[in-house]
């Protein structure tokens, strides 16, 4: 993130805004709509503006922008000013002033970002400056979600917050109290248009403690599937579990930008480990996830993939059933699906493939404890998770069981992430394949299936190339 989204309060000073022809008259209109104070210098002559001549906050300034007084002045914008806006932006930063210079990022300390206007809610989205147009379609789609009246909803509250927040001393229970104000008939009745019915209600709450009190919920836990990292996958249903949390107990692999999605004053606890690293182990995790739930807090227990899917999910099911813990569980796309997408490789295929097997392989000994024999047939799909450590051990079993050493086998690293890597070969290549897919986590997919698998999109220049030497010796 290179430019930081700040509000400027327009009631401080003026903005100065300098350019020419249709780009002015567009800056203008937005501040303008802003409720700016807007000094304009036209560096065209053309008064014309587009606003009424009677608007007091436009005042039309004469002159050299480059030498005129800048006193109080609280931003400069340029417009269609040319090399004027160039020579403004030094001016600007060596006094130490924001300056926005049309379509200019290198003489520009702030840029526009798409607004959406509720009044006291105001949504702002950029993308550095790099595309305007997905700034506005991604505003678009806010425009479709947020309440015409959300605005008032805020201001509504703003009226009251300081008043009740010196009712009620602890911050979790403030915000329990305004969550039950916003989500209640309170809310309701503000969105609705009756702000009268609203301000009614919140003035009879005699004891604001208490009132928070009555809706606290009672202590839970959820079980949330992260999916192998692309926080684009995540449901809607997780999305609003890591929103509500109080407390998140998150394992290792869960991607940093799935952490992100998380709010900002949730306690993060990390629980998980990876292959031959020490963890605080699973009934440390049943313990401290219950002792949370029994104090009141709304606990996630976020896993990567699907918590049912080798994420020992039905373990903390039983162990929060017995401790008569209220739970759910919210899946995720596991790895082995989330790959299968990302590469391209149907999992099933009509007349070639009609069965799946999913099976862990951590060690090699893993791998030595399974029936092999179950899992030569052509028509059947075998992916295999955590099983890079194992892939030697995966091979031997197969060749012992039977499987042909032209078994074709995919392996796909650190899957719908932007690192994510494959390499396609055959099950003779197995460890080959997966040195060169440059650590994991990663599954194995095994199976005449691997054929029909798209291009390896997401390998790096240096591993094509290195392929490439591969193939010409």
């Amino acid at each position: 993130m290179r430019f930081l989204p700040v509000f400027l309060d327009l009631k401080a000073g003026p903005v100065v805004l300098i350019g020419a022809g249709e780009l002015l008259r567009a800056k203008l209109r937005v501040l303008a709509a802003a409720g700016a104070r807007i000094r304009v210098h036209a560096i065209d002559g053309n008064p014309d503006f587009g606003l009424s001549s009677e608007d007091a906050r436009v005042e039309i300034a004469g002159g050299d922008p480059l030498t005129a007084d800048l006193s109080g002045v609280i931003a400069i914008v340029c417009a269609g000013a040319g090399d004027v806006g160039v020579a403004m932006s030094v001016r600007a930063k060596a006094l130490g002033l924001p300056v926005n210079v049309m379509d200019d990022l290198e003489h520009s300390s702030f840029i526009f970002p798409a607004i959406v206007d509720r009044g006291d809610v105001v949504v702002a989205v950029g993308t550095g400056g790099t595309s305007p147009v997905v700034a506005r379609r991604v505003r678009e789609k806010i425009e479709a979600l947020l309440p015409a009246r959300i605005g008032e909803l805020a201001e509504f509250i703003g009226t009251f917050r300081k008043s009740i927040n010196e009712r009620i001393a602890e911050f979790p229970l403030r915000r329990r109290f305004w969550e039950r104000v916003i989500d209640g008939p309170i809310g309701a009745a503000v969105l609705a248009g009756r702000k009268g019915d609203a301000d009614a209600s919140l003035r009879a709450i005699s004891d604001p403690s208490e009132f928070a009190r009555a809706d606290k919920p009672e202590g839970s836990v959820a079980l949330v599937g992260a999916g192998p990292g692309d926080p684009d996958l995540l449901t809607i249903k997780a999305l609003r579990a890591l929103q509500d949390a109080d407390i998140v107990f998150h394992d290792e692999l869960v991607s940093s930008e799935i952490l992100d999605r998380i709010r900002r004053d949730t306690t993060r606890v990390p629980v998980g480990r990876r292959v031959g690293k020490p963890g605080i182990g699973q009934d440390a995790i049943n313990k401290r996830m219950i002792e949370a739930a029994q104090a009141g807090q709304r606990v996630v227990r976020l896993k990567g993939g699907d918590p049912f899917v080798f994420g020992r999910g039905g373990e903390e099911v039983e162990a929060l059933r017995a401790a008569g813990v209220a739970y759910s569980i919210i899946p995720g796309i596991t790895a082995g699906l989330g790959g299968a997408a990302d590469f391209e490789v149907p999992l099933t295929y009509r007349h070639e493939a009609t069965r799946i097997t999913f099976l862990t392989a951590h060690k090699a000994r893993d791998a030595e404890n399974v029936d092999w024999s179950t899992l030569t047939d052509t028509k059947m799909t075998v992916v295999v998770y955590m099983g890079m450590t194992a892939a030697p051990a995966v091979r031997a079993g197969l060749f012992a069981a039977g499987r042909s050493p032209e078994t074709p086998v995919g392996v796909f690293a650190r899957v719908t992430r932007p690192d994510a890597q494959g390499a396609v070969g055959t099950l003779r290549d197995l460890p080959e394949l997966v040195r060169r897919t440059q650590g994991g986590p990663a599954i194995l997919i095994i199976g005449d299936v691997v054929r029909h698998a798209g291009s390896l999109r997401r390998q790096t220049p240096k591993q094509i190339i290195s392929d490439l030497l591969d193939a010409a010796e």
